[in-house]
């Protein structure tokens, strides 16, 4: 398991001055999951003044077998939150903002504006609009702060959550985009979820012959449901959101023009009992395999890179009955082929 730690946030707010200066706010980071063939819990730490995202992630983290496992990549142009808002208590927020202004104007190598920009982020909060960070009222809301996927620190979407830390009453909810809700988990968790390997089962397996079929096949048992939990229980809010991920076809590029596809799409679709394709079996060489590839020209003296991409779809489910679809995902891997000069064979 491991963790992935952004550095502080950093706003552009002209209003505190008449110019635009850099203020810093609280960070918190989304972390990374480790894998594992059985359940994984993950949870946000705090590192001195540093607080982190609080959102739980729990799920399988691997396919079944222990074999190697990538992340699902969204079919189209969407793409899970880069930057969200999520609730931090009253406390908490003082000593984080605090924190960071005594490590900035104790700092003799921070230039001055920086020291008057943290001492003017500080003054919001401590004496200026709002009043010792409204510890007064902690049991009436709490500081809505954004967070970024350090993951993404390089998307500029991951800088569209620009407004400073403000006050939320227990029950409301935040009108900015992205504020946490089961549907923001749903879409953190699809970033979460890792896939199986997919290596397809080929007769011949390894090397084949040119204008021979080559049957391809996926088991019934080696692709199931994959589930990712993401789950916030702080400040007063305790929602949770699964998102789960149903393998429902298989796509084959053969790797070269000089080749034919069964069926003439490439794309063979799951069959009733899960499964995709058809096992080769003896007395089949003369059929047409409902899933394969014919090779057209021999790949001499190296190999053909055929590619398999399994396509999900994927949904979720959330607290207070909250669900729907989330766009398709589809990950794949490759294989070597040898497809040999010789126009038939017996098997």
């Amino acid at each position: 398991m491991h963790a992935l730690r952004s550095k502080s946030r950093m706003f552009t707010v002209g209003a505190l001055a008449t110019t635009c200066v850099l203020l810093p706010s609280p960070a918190f980071a989304d972390r990374g999951t480790g894998g594992s063939d059985t359940s994984v819990n993950t949870s946000a730490k705090r590192s001195g003044h540093t607080l982190e995202s609080r959102i739980m992630y729990s799920g399988s983290a691997r396919g079944s077998g222990g074999k190697s496992s990538g992340n699902v990549t969204p079919v189209g142009n969407w793409t899970p939150p880069a930057c969200w808002y999520e609730p931090v208590s009253a406390a908490e927020f003082k000593k984080k903002v605090e924190g960071e202004y005594d490590e900035v104007v104790n700092d003799p190598q921070q230039p001055n504006y920086a020291k008057s920009a943290t001492g003017q982020f500080r003054d919001i909060y401590k004496d200026g609009k709002y009043k010792d960070y409204n510890l007064d009222e902690a049991d009436e809301g709490n500081w809505w702060v954004s967070v970024q996927n350090p993951n993404r620190l390089d998307d500029p979407a991951a800088f569209t959550c620009s407004e400073l830390p403000f006050w939320v009453l227990n029950g409301d909810t935040p009108a900015v985009k992205n504020a946490v809700t089961p549907q923001v988990l749903a879409e953190l968790a699809y970033n979460r979820i890792t896939l199986p390997a997919t290596e397809v089962t080929l007769a011949p397996r390894d090397t084949t012959k040119v204008n021979l079929p080559t049957w391809a096949w996926l088991d019934k048992a080696t692709f199931k449901d994959v589930s990712v939990t993401a789950a916030l229980n702080v400040a007063g809010l305790n929602i949770s959101a699964t998102t789960t991920a149903k393998p429902v076809s298989l796509r084959l590029d053969p790797g070269t023009s000089d080749a034919e596809t069964y069926p003439a799409s490439g794309e063979c679709r799951l069959n009733d009992d899960h499964s995709i394709g058809t096992p080769y079996a003896k007395g089949k060489a003369g059929q047409t395999p409902p899933c394969g590839i014919k090779y057209l020209r021999s790949s001499g003296d190296g190999t053909y890179r055929l590619r398999a991409t399994i396509t999900w779809n994927v949904t979720w489910t959330g607290t207070g009955g909250a669900g729907g679809d989330l766009p398709d995902g589809t990950f794949g891997t490759t294989q070597d082929i040898t497809v040999q000069e010789i126009q038939s064979v017996n098997r």
